[in-house]
């Protein structure tokens, strides 16, 4: 079976800049291009993001940016496609395009809600009765999410969804692989988390409670909006850290954090991309608990695991350098082995190969 065109709508492929689903976008749409797909990936102007490249357009995708004169033209683009997918938390337009690709859907064309942030977009629709993106989400083929596992395919299916599956987060051992350590990100603990209303609260439970139950400790914060109203003196905050640089930040700091944003956390089910990322550095992880982890890395073996900052502090206190190797190391097998975008791609391509074949639900 040929490969298919795939237009997708999302926040940004070329710019990681207060857009954290860059690093899926990009392992995704670079794994169904490998498997013979076309992708054309439309991204508006918006959030400074283009001025904050960290890719330049690849060889593996075709990037339209439209501004807000030009999202029309980009409808009337894509709508040659076999697929049009719509993800959630654009940035600009996203009503518009939320009732608008359904709109394009036909005999053997494909539309597709993708949700990369499914626990805040479901607390959305709980919240608001009237939200128009009620009534859409039965006019997509289907919903794919980035996580949530079996409380996301119920509420999505309580909605009226043709059919919701999620599709995780994943490795791209080409992108995020060992790397030599630098001095800049030298840390006890590294965290790599942008600042959001709905993390910050357990960055500061986790991670910068850890900080003062250890003094002495180097701890290192990247992301955007922390700044020195965040910081304590053992604490370093060095701002956006480029997605080129995540390797060495990984490998720089002796155990990796990662905090899931609170909606994610309880909902479980949703592995974020640093996981992976930090995993395919071959890094110690140190994560909060949440629901379904297990499914992904083996606790105590491939992962290391707290639920709160006093645990975070306790582990340190405990883990060896040989430890916290062993644990990188079987992390990164484990990841290479079952949780490539290779895999996630394999899923796709069955999913929406599924959707234009047939008309009806799943």
């Amino acid at each position: 079976m040929g490969g298919m065109a795939i237009a997708f709508f999302g926040s940004s492929l070329l710019s990681s800049y207060w857009n954290g689903a860059a690093t899926y976008y990009r392992g995704l749409v670079r794994a169904l291009h490998a498997r013979g797909h076309r992708v054309t990936f439309y991204e508006p102007d918006v959030l400074d993001r283009q001025a904050h490249r960290d890719l330049e357009p690849p060889d593996w995708a075709r990037v339209v940016v439209y501004g807000e004169d030009g999202v029309c033209a980009a409808l009337a683009s894509a709508s040659s496609a076999d697929v049009i997918v719509k993800a959630s938390g654009i940035g600009a337009f996203d009503a518009l395009l939320e009732r608008e690709v359904p709109a394009l859907r036909s005999a053997g064309r494909a539309v597709v809600f993708w949700d990369v942030d499914a626990p805040a977009t479901l607390d959305r629709l709980q919240a608001d009765p009237g939200d128009p993106l009620r009534e859409h989400v039965p006019r997509y083929d289907a919903v794919l999410t980035y996580g949530g596992g079996p409380p996301v395919v119920e509420a999505y299916r309580s909605l009226g969804a043709r059919g919701c599956e999620p599709v995780y987060n994943a490795l791209d051992p080409d992108t995020h692989h060992p790397a030599p350590p630098d001095p800049h990100f030298a840390a006890r603990l590294g965290l790599l988390a942008n600042r959001l209303p709905d993390r910050e609260a357990r960055v500061r439970a986790f991670f910068f409670a850890a900080a003062q139950a250890l003094p002495d400790a180097p701890f290192v914060l990247g992301g955007s909006g922390w700044n020195g109203d965040a910081c304590t003196p053992n604490v370093r905050c060095v701002g956006h850290v480029s997605t080129r640089d995540h390797n060495a930040f990984n490998c720089s700091a002796e155990v990796v954090l990662n905090v899931n944003r609170e909606s994610m956390a309880r909902i479980g089910h949703s592995p974020p991309t640093r996981i992976f990322e930090a995993a395919g550095a071959g890094a110690c992880i140190l994560c909060d608990a949440w629901p379904g982890l297990e499914a992904f890395l083996e606790p105590d073996r491939e992962v290391l695991v707290a639920d709160g900052g006093a645990a975070v502090a306790e582990h340190l206190r405990r883990l060896d350098p040989a430890r916290a190797r062993a644990i990188g190391a079987a992390a990164l097998a484990r990841v290479r082995a079952q949780h490539t975008y290779r895999h996630r791609a394999e899923q796709v391509e069955a999913i929406l190969e599924g959707r234009r074949r047939t008309a009806t639900g799943w």
